[in-house]
């Protein structure tokens, strides 16, 4: 495996969520059940997914999703639920009401395709946590594990040109959102704190790190990458946008190489173009490093920092800068989250901590060069 083995995930109970589920959905579709409730084999380290479908006998009256004519209707759903705490999340909070307000946002305002929303129930009571509903849509995912970037998946089969077309769909997608969503309509995405957009979101990441450390060992590591923003903060990081947050193309649904769903928002915030483009830049470059050192050649060519900063700017305008700065930065919240990730692991007993806790984090190596400014040299 060229990941890290996936931690224990939940304490919750599969069958005891789908039956607490069909009860739920009696109270907003009468006479509607829940069928072929499934938990995904990738269902995260995150906020938890269950994917089913909703089966209804001739709706009275018009309903998300269904037709008033016709037989029984079935549509194909997946249910985003905030994580168990007493899964040792990932994040500090889950606020599954912002995710359906960013969903219906984008929906409203952009032509980036996102699921379509059909529910959100923000009482705890009929799962345990609040949860929203969405349609699934068919498709297929780049793959985490084993990466996109080993020989076998689908997108490495694929032809350079069927690999370009998607590249520049993808940052087609990041192009229109940012230039799309009005910003007044998207301030409830504001982070909290002082200064402008982009030193609230690295003092969100500061304050994330502290919570992730908090009574366990620290990263000398994530602290000198900290460090070395700050000697690379531009000068001028330029009017915040309604960034995707996790931006990457194993979060697009795409339908043969084009995308035809984005999903995960819980990331989203008001940011700097660049926040999004740095984290596309970089965490294919993980993934990527990853597989060269299994001994594989990976996909050089995908997603290139120069192809990705000519397109976005040809499509938008705006032309990338200070990305020495924002592919750091992406390199040290994804550096934040594995630390997290395996500090889950000792906490289920699924690992120790090492005499270097940096060692947890994978790309530990090409964090330090990036700290020392050799990456890539």
């Amino acid at each position: 495996m060229a990941t890290a083995p996936r931690p224990r995930t939940s304490t919750r109970e599969p069958g005891e969520l789908a039956r607490r589920l069909t009860a739920w959905l009696g109270t907003r579709l009468p006479g509607a059940k829940a069928t072929g409730v499934t938990v995904p084999a990738s269902n995260g380290m995150s906020s938890e997914t269950l994917l089913f479908d909703i089966e209804h006998p001739r709706p009275p009256s018009p309903a998300p999703g269904f037709d008033r004519a016709g037989g029984t209707s079935s549509v194909a759903c997946a249910l985003r639920l905030a994580a168990d705490p007493s899964a040792y999340t990932v994040f500090p909070e889950y606020d599954m009401a912002r995710q359906y307000r960013t969903l219906r946002l984008v929906a409203e305002h952009t032509d980036v395709p996102v699921p379509r929303v059909l529910w959100f129930e923000e009482d705890p009571g009929p799962l345990g946590a609040p949860f929203f509903v969405m349609e699934r849509v068919a498709g297929r995912v780049p793959p985490d594990v084993m990466p996109y970037t080993y020989e076998g998946s689908w997108l490495h089969a694929a032809s350079e040109a069927e690999r370009a077309h998607l590249e520049a769909a993808t940052i087609g997608l990041l192009a229109r959102l940012h230039d799309q969503v009005p910003l007044d309509q998207a301030e409830f995405m504001t982070l909290p704190g002082f200064g402008d957009a982009l030193r609230r979101h690295v003092s969100a990441q500061r304050a994330y790190y502290a919570w992730v450390i908090d009574g366990l060992p620290r990263s000398p590591l994530i602290e000198a990458a900290f460090d070395r923003l700050e000697r690379l903060w531009p000068s001028e990081p330029g009017e915040p946008v309604l960034t995707w947050g996790d931006a990457r193309i194993g979060n697009v649904v795409y339908d043969g190489f084009d995308p035809v769903a984005v999903l995960d928002w819980e990331m989203a915030a008001l940011a700097p173009r660049e926040v999004d483009l740095g984290w596309t830049i970089y965490l294919h470059r993980f993934f990527h490093d990853l597989t060269v050192a299994s001994g594989q050649r990976g996909l050089p060519e995908l997603l290139r920092r120069d192809r990705v900063e000519a397109r976005y700017a040809d499509l938008t305008g705006h032309v990338p800068r200070d990305m020495d700065f924002y592919i750091l930065y992406a390199a040290l919240r994804h550096a934040i989250v594995m630390l997290r990730v395996a500090y889950r692991q000792v906490h289920f007993k699924e690992a120790v901590v090492p005499a270097d806790p940096d060692t947890l984090i994978l790309h530990h190596d090409s964090l330090r060069a990036m700290v020392h400014g050799t990456y890539g040299n």
